[in-house]
């Protein structure tokens, strides 16, 4: 790993091109390479001394005195900073060639291309942020909803971790205890009934569990699939959800040939919704190709609509393709209901809702909608207020954690002997402080800022 005492550098906008490019130095040279680069527009602006304030100027090649950009330099010394270092953020116009020269003289200056995710990585080992609120910076980026950029924000500020590192404490209180009693038998330990300790534990940690299913929605979303046999009205039906025409559609079977995907929001969890060619025996090879995408994003699905033409009699083929979807969460969608359909479809996946619509008319449409949220959130519905678990990660500390305790617990109930009680307790506390940080290995660092990109 590269010392995080160098001073590192980083284009930290995305690609493309722009009004604004940020390249952003950090570290104890960022001040030392910017003064070298940097020729104020007024000559007595001595930005050192102002710092957080924006100076114009222009990015100069030392051994030159060539302009490469006029640009706004703003210096944020450590330890008041992102970084808690001394960072500099030349702001210049957003072309890719003005940036990439002004990130080659900082470079060239002495600095070093940062890793993915270093300047965050930067704050969580210099102790302005913990390891959840690390993550959930990333979190923020990628939000595609409003409510997922909320639940990020709460973990921003902190809410999970305050969570965790107060149950944490709690026991941390029990292991000194049990502790105390092996390492001194012979002192005067008090007696203490631990069990209402470790079950109000246990009950925090349910707490924060129970809300993990909903909370990790709105951060990865929910992969669905539209499925059926050719020609009942899929594309028509992606097209209605999604509010514009992005799948072709005609009357002739077969129209679509692979897959189509959309993300939609629905309540704050976004939808990835993947229009399928439709599922039925042929001898073409194209259309096998695409049936076979068709299968496999009903394996990869979260939940899937299988899409019924209302308007004819179900065939074996509708039954075909609900086979497919055995052990999947689904919602039948018995399509062209303008058409005043006479029959019944309880043969086709009973028990799963089945919902009248018209991808023609819209009707039924946002019935369909409320169905698809209900159907993966399965009643489990927040405030908008708790510390939601949206990370997998954070989701298996807290179970394996859980998990610890019951061992503590059950060990209670048939007197075992009360030393063995702390190494669950002690892999409880190392699982709770890897959600925050304090155990937490180099792997597990390096895993978790490699998914960032360079510049944050």
């Amino acid at each position: 790993m590269d010392s995080l005492d160098d001073t590192i550098v980083a284009i930290a906008t995305p690609p493309g091109r722009g009004g604004i490019g940020i390249v952003r130095l950090s570290g104890p040279r960022a001040v030392e390479i910017a003064t070298k680069l940097f020729a104020p527009a007024r000559t007595a602006a001595a930005w050192q001394r102002e710092p957080r304030r924006m100076m114009l100027g222009s990015i100069i090649k030392p051994d030159s005195g060539e302009v490469v950009d006029q640009a706004l330099l703003c210096l944020m010394p450590a330890p008041r900073s992102y970084t808690r270092q001394d960072v500099v953020e030349i702001h210049a116009h957003g072309g890719p060639l003005p940036l990439r020269q002004i990130l080659q003289l900082c470079l060239q200056g002495g600095a070093r291309l940062a890793n993915p995710g270093e300047f965050t990585l930067r704050a969580f080992v210099n102790g302005r942020i913990d390891l959840a609120q690390a993550e959930a910076v990333l979190d923020t980026i990628q939000a595609e909803t409003e409510a997922a950029l909320h639940v990020a924000q709460r973990q921003l500020e902190g809410h999970l971790s305050m969570k965790v590192k107060a149950l944490r404490q709690e026991l941390l209180q029990i292991l000194a205890y049990l502790q105390a009693r092996a390492d001194f038998p012979d002192e005067d330990v008090p007696e203490r009934n631990i069990i209402p300790d470790l079950e109000r534990a246990g009950a925090q940690l349910g707490e924060l569990l129970s809300q993990a299913g909903q909370g990790m929605l709105y951060r990865q979303g929910v992969r669905t699939a539209i499925v059926g046999r050719p020609n009942v009205g899929k594309s028509r039906l992606l097209n209605c959800l999604v509010g514009a025409d992005r799948a072709i559609v005609t009357n002739i079977p077969g129209t679509t040939r692979d897959t189509l995907n959309e993300t939609i929001d629905l309540d704050g969890i976004p939808f990835e919704v993947i229009d399928t060619a439709g599922i039925t025996h042929s001898a073409n090879p194209i259309e096998v190709l695409g049936i076979e995408r068709s299968r496999k994003a009903v394996a990869q699905a979260d939940l899937v609509l299988l899409v019924i033409d209302a308007s004819q009699p179900s065939s074996y083929a509708d039954l075909d393709v609900a086979a497919l979807l055995d052990g999947k969460k689904a919602l039948v969608v018995l399509n062209k209901s303008d058409l005043n359909p006479l029959y019944s479809y309880d043969g086709v996946l009973p028990g799963v809702p089945h919902l009248a619509v018209s991808a023609l008319t819209g009707a039924g449409l946002r019935d369909l909608r409320q169905e698809m949220v209900s159907r993966v959130l399965a009643g489990n519905v927040s405030t908008g207020q708790e510390a939601l678990v949206s990370n997998p990660r954070h989701r298996q500390a807290l179970e394996g954690a859980q998990v610890c305790l019951q061992h503590v617990r059950e060990a209670a109930g048939q007197g075992i002997y009360q030393d063995l009680w702390s190494i669950d307790l002690t892999e409880a506390l190392r699982l709770l402080g890897e959600i925050t940080g304090e155990t937490a290995s180099d792997e597990l660092l390096t895993m978790i800022f490699s998914a960032f990109c360079i510049g944050k």
